[in-house]
């Protein structure tokens, strides 16, 4: 089992990806503890996670509330032992139109949440990977490698999480702390009904017609996702930090130990100024 007895967080573990991610790493032997803000939902899927394992666990909780961050992470140490994995799935797209007319109010929110949050959770768990020299961090950054006209506040959010990403990873570089950030692709989620919901006034043709084919098509399946945070958390990606990986394009099934740690040492798989060349 490539995750045996290694305790992890996943947040946004109610549905969708989060959910996935959890089935895969309790397959693989992990202890895990999921968390979400509304509860009916999170003991749904906790009695559904507890079919397949004994290993697992639930707290209600609101990663932009740093209260709630501390006190998932205090009841993952009591029920199991120190976190091993952190996965960052919670996430909200946040306002969708053009932004001379979103509400400033939920552009906010959406940074609470999809960057506030996600380096709320980092803080709580990593003094404590640092001192044991060991630990695995894995962030959303879906929507951030370039721009999203009409989700300025998700989108650039995600951009955010990118740089974040490779800057802690730069900060506990050699501690064994291993942080990347992925991008899940086009997965039907709630995601895609609230941005479908939107409308084509504020999503824009091309846009709301890419959603509608999505959505006919079945979109990219969260096992991808799954598969990569699976990866990013077993020993087959040690030394491998600061990345920006791609669910459905990268291959990093074929990844030789030796490619690996060439490509921790190189620009791959990074966000870069491109220069100009005349």
């Amino acid at each position: 089992m490539k995750l045996k007895s290694k305790v992890a967080i996943i947040t946004g573990g109610s549905g969708g990806i989060g959910f996935k991610i959890a089935e895969a790493y309790l397959r693989e032997g992990a202890r895990v503890m999921i968390s979400a803000r509304r509860e009916d939902e999170l003991v749904r899927a906790f009695k559904e996670l507890k079919t397949i394992s004994p290993e697992v666990a639930c707290q209600v909780a609101d990663v932009s509330k740093i209260e709630d961050c501390l006190a998932l992470v205090s009841k993952t140490e009591k029920t199991f032992k120190p976190v091993d994995i952190l996965v960052n799935s919670a996430g909200i797209y946040g306002p969708i139109g053009p932004s001379a007319e979103v509400d400033i109010k939920h552009w906010k929110q959406t940074y609470e949440i999809n960057v506030f949050g996600t380096f709320q959770m980092i803080q709580a768990v990593l003094s404590k990977m640092i001192e044991r020299k060991s630990g695995k961090i894995i962030n959303f950054s879906g929507g951030g490698d370039g721009p999203l006209p009409n989700f300025s506040a998700y989108n650039s959010s995600k951009g955010a999480i990118v740089r974040l990403t490779e800057t802690l990873a730069a900060e506990v570089k050699g501690y064994n702390v291993d942080i990347n950030c992925i991008a899940p692709g086009p997965v039907n989620t709630k995601f895609l009904e609230d941005a479908l919901s939107a409308g084509e006034s504020k999503l824009g043709k091309e846009k709301y017609e890419e959603l509608l084919k999505q959505k006919k098509d079945g979109g990219v399946s969260p096992e991808k996702a799954a598969d990569l945070c699976l990866f990013l958390a077993s020993s087959g990606s040690d030394g491998l930090t600061g990345k920006f990986l791609s669910a459905v394009w990268d291959k990093y099934d074929d990844w030789t130990k030796e490619e690996v740690e060439k490509i921790s040492r190189s620009d791959a798989f990074t966000l870069r100024r491109i220069k100009w060349e005349k």
